[in-house]
């Protein structure tokens, strides 16, 4: 027999299964949320759910809000589901799972534009979290903000009636500064080096093509602090809803599952108060970036280099990639000797023991995390998780090699079929003008590394770094993926 999940069937749920012990109807909507997709509830969604379990304090709920089209299936699950969700922990041990209720409302925008607005303006809302992904931020490949991006473009030409994320922010804060009031702080859980950062240039940019004065109002009262976010989670699939009806007795169209893992750092820059992360393992301080150096070369750069030897050798999934004796040599060698020099020490954090548990849950076999899930961020993650480590080696006279082999490897999968002709999936935004410019190439390296949406002039006429790249994907052509692989290591 299984229960549907709502808010009258939580005391009937089997008593394994943690669930909110304090009343949802209590908990007011202080934070609104943009983008409410699976990482967000498996992450700041259950921090705050923590918090409302010790009995903390009851302002800091979620309001969730959906701005895309796609999500009026989120809503309709929302509101049948009374926000509630399942959430699943896969761990080597089994797995568990709790219901979450930290998130008390969800508004679909489309439908109730000026009900976001209004509550984003109202002085209940102090906190605006987003997590909009990358392209969620406009930034051109210059850094700068595509001020021509058609979304930007329309709602400049509409600005009491936005669509974008961007729209939706300046509509609410100019409200709020006409009528006298103090602007919410505006919070991204992106994977986006120096995220708060980027938020404040790009949406300060956007202001000031809209209006000056709402520019040097932001720019005297926001806000953005910076943040760095980690935890695996894997997107919602009916596998998913099955184990989740029987194993633990849930019938939840929308459950979210996810690793023993969850790391959160935030920069304490606040305008109106915040929850007291710090009580359920965030931990608070006043320099984002050592953390978040870590995370992008040394997790996120070993994401980059299992990600492509494991598609071309035919593998699917992370946690069996790893069971390759040699890639997991190819990471942790990788981490040890070229990205490790490149960071400076982490206060809190061993080194040794970071990358130690880099391993361990890259060989989660319970995740069962895709490869082409990580290949989707070759031509945006690389120049931010591996480039930067390649550069500075260079100027101290380190090793390279491993770190050129990952790039030599994301130029063969560029080709399209693995070692044994079989085509690799490939979602890269930039896909098409990849693949082509890739099979034109063939063992060539040169046209691949002139793209200047990945590589700076000043890294691609790097005679070490050129040479290194060019011999090994060379060897990926004429040798083949294994036998690359195994010369890389000797």
């Amino acid at each position: 027999m299984t229960i549907q999940l709502n808010n009258a069937n939580l005391g009937k749920l089997d008593s394994r299964i943690q669930r909110p012990n304090y009343d949802r109807k209590e908990v007011s909507q202080s934070i609104m949320h943009v983008g409410v997709g699976g990482f967000h509830r498996a992450h700041q969604a259950e921090y705050a759910d923590d918090l409302l379990n010790q009995g903390g304090d009851k302002t800091w709920g979620y309001c969730g809000v959906g701005l895309l089209r796609h999500d009026a299936r989120m809503d309709a699950i929302m509101r049948a589901q009374d926000c509630l969700y399942t959430l699943v922990e896969r761990g080597p041990e089994g797995n568990s799972a709790r219901v979450i209720g930290s998130i008390g409302e969800f508004v679909y925008a489309p439908d109730n534009r000026e009900a976001v607005i209004e509550q984003m303006a109202s002085p209940k809302t102090r906190i605006v979290s987003l997590t909009i992904t990358e392209g969620g931020y406009y930034f051109a490949s210059n850094g700068e903000l595509d001020a021509a991006h058609p979304d930007l473009v329309m709602d400049l030409e509409n600005p009491h009636a936005p669509s974008c994320s961007f729209g939706y922010l300046l509509e609410a804060l100019d409200r709020r500064r006409l009528r006298g009031l103090s602007p919410f702080t505006i919070m991204s859980c992106d994977n986006v080096q120096g995220n708060g950062e980027v938020a404040k240039k790009m949406l300060s940019a956007y202001a000031e093509l809209r209006d000056p004065a709402l520019r040097n109002w932001m720019d005297t009262n926001c806000l953005f602090p910076n943040s760095m976010v980690d935890r695996i989670t894997p997107a919602t699939t009916d596998e998913l809803r099955i184990l989740v009806r029987e194993e633990f007795g849930i019938e939840d169209d929308w459950p979210v599952m996810t690793e023993p893992f969850k790391q959160w750092v935030i920069e304490d820059h606040f305008i109106d108060g915040r929850p007291r992360w710090e009580d359920v393992g965030a931990q608070m301080t006043e320099d984002v970036l050592p953390y978040e150096l870590m995370k992008l070369r040394l997790l996120n750069g070993t994401h980059q280099a299992l990600c492509y030897i494991g598609l071309l050798l035919g593998k699917e999934l992370v946690h069996e990639t790893m069971e390759d004796s040699e890639i997991r040599t190819l990471c942790r060698r990788m981490m040890d000797e070229e990205a490790t020099p490149t960071l400076s020490p982490v206060p809190g954090i061993d080194l040794t023991e970071y990358k130690d548990s880099v391993i361990e849950r890259f060989a989660n076999p319970a995740i069962r995390d895709q490869l082409s899930r990580i290949g989707i961020y070759g031509s945006s993650g690389i120049p931010k998780f591996v480039l930067p480590c390649i550069s500075e080696q260079l100027k101290k006279g380190g090793s390279i090699k491993l770190l050129s082999f990952v790039i030599a490897s994301w130029f063969r999968f560029l080709s399209g079929l693995d070692e044994s002709g079989k085509e690799m999936p490939m979602l890269d935004p930039m896909a098409e003008k990849l693949r082509n410019r890739a099979q034109e190439a063939g063992s060539d390296a040169s046209p691949l590394l002139a793209m200047r949406e990945v590589f700076s002039e000043e890294l691609a006429n790097q005679p070490l770094f050129v040479e290194t790249v060019s011999s090994l994907l060379k060897s990926f052509y004429e040798r083949g993926a294994a036998a690359t692989l195994k010369d890389c290591l000797l």
